[in-house]
């Protein structure tokens, strides 16, 4: 199984990215698919997750300015990344748990906002 994150980059702040995130392979059992982000020094924490049934859990810190979706066919998940903050900047990871097989990990794509 991989998981293959893109769609990171510069960005002024107020801006906007839309991450994706394409699965290859078959995860039985998924929970959720979502996305953590991991800032220079800091700890990796949660930013939004999604149920196979479409229900989504955001962080406080990005609720209101992220929108996660995912398209269950496709094998695709998503982050709208909207109205980006300087503290916002990270390597951001995709994430699989499954019930069955625990956590799968993408490569990570850095998101860098400029001030």
């Amino acid at each position: 199984v991989q998981l293959q994150a893109s769609g990171g980059g510069l960005v002024q702040a107020g801006g906007s990215l839309r991450l994706s995130c394409a699965r290859s392979g078959r995860i039985t059992g998924i929970w959720t698919m979502g996305w953590y982000r991991q800032a220079p020094g800091k700890q990796r924490e949660l930013v939004a997750t999604i149920t196979v049934a479409g229900r989504p859990n955001y962080a406080d810190s990005v609720e209101g300015r992220f929108v996660i979706s995912r398209d269950i066919a496709k094998n695709e998940v998503y982050l709208q990344m909207n109205s980006l903050r300087y503290e916002d900047t990270a390597v951001y990871y995709c994430n699989v748990a499954s019930k069955t097989s625990g956590n799968y990990w993408g490569q990570g794509t850095l998101v860098t906002v400029s001030s």
